[in-house]
């Protein structure tokens, strides 16, 4: 059980191209928004799609293969972990941001 404490399973589309970072050590990031869908019918029987957007950073290997074959668009399925952390702008202002940290990723779709 100590495996689903903090596993976050999605399937989506990206919202567009992943950034790619190779660090100084020369370890790469991939960083890439993820869009889901979810449908359902309203009170008045409309079929509405409600839309959640994810930030995903994926590491490593990961990053290699998100670097090679995901473009904006692109329907994938990613396994990982849910990650909060704060930053200071260029402004100064701390900032706050929720990632989920992509461990396995499925290519779907043609």
């Amino acid at each position: 059980m100590n495996a689903l404490r903090n596993k976050v399973q999605l399937i989506g589309n990206l919202g567009n191209d992943p950034e790619i970072i190779t660090l100084d050590s020369g370890k790469k990031l991939a960083k890439f928004s993820l869009a889901t869908n979810e449908s359902y019918k309203n009170q008045q029987g409309e079929r509405v799609t409600d839309t959640q957007w994810h930030n995903v950073v994926a590491w490593g290997k990961t990053a290699d293969i998100v670097e090679s074959y995901v473009t904006k668009g692109k329907e994938i399925a990613i396994e990982g972990k849910l990650t909060h952390r704060s930053y200071d702008d260029k402004d100064g202002v701390k900032r706050y941001t929720t990632e989920v940290v992509c461990s396995e990723l499925l290519l779907l779709g043609k």
